[in-house]
């Protein structure tokens, strides 16, 4: 058996008052996600939350305002044959996101729909949205 690349991130779920999940897309790629990173040198999954939030949209939380969603582990979405292992996180939504970093665009999926979107990361679609819809809310 061959090693598999693998990648650790954290990720935040940011819903709005309408049961909407913030989404992003990375600059180069084509895939939607929620906002979140890599960690640093001895980050805490919370506290690379608490940073990327910031670096990416311009929102301030503290690692106490998020709420552990759960931890998961499939195939990154913009790196082919890639392992991603995901900390997820539900987050306040504090202020009006901006995309700054990395990102070039934001959107909103409505949890309550049953959109059949091909351009969102395996992570969202296999864990994330099944937790979020099986009851967990803002």
């Amino acid at each position: 058996m061959t090693d598999v690349p693998t990648i650790t991130v954290t990720a935040l779920c940011l819903l709005d008052d309408r049961r909407r999940l913030l989404l992003v897309r990375k600059r180069g790629t084509t895939m939607f996600m929620q906002p979140g990173g890599k960690p640093e040198q001895g980050e805490t999954p919370a506290e690379t939350g608490v940073r990327e939030l910031f670096e990416e949209l311009g929102l301030v939380v503290g690692p106490g305002d998020l709420t552990l969603v759960g931890s998961w582990e499939g195939p990154a979405a913009n790196e082919a044959g890639t392992r991603l292992v995901a900390t997820v996180f539900l987050c306040p939504l504090a202020a009006e996101p901006l995309p700054a970093a990395e990102i070039e665009e934001l959107d909103w999926l409505d949890l309550d729909s049953e959109q059949d979107r091909q351009d969102l990361a395996p992570l969202l679609t296999d864990f994330v949205l099944p937790a979020l819809r099986g009851g967990i809310s803002p």
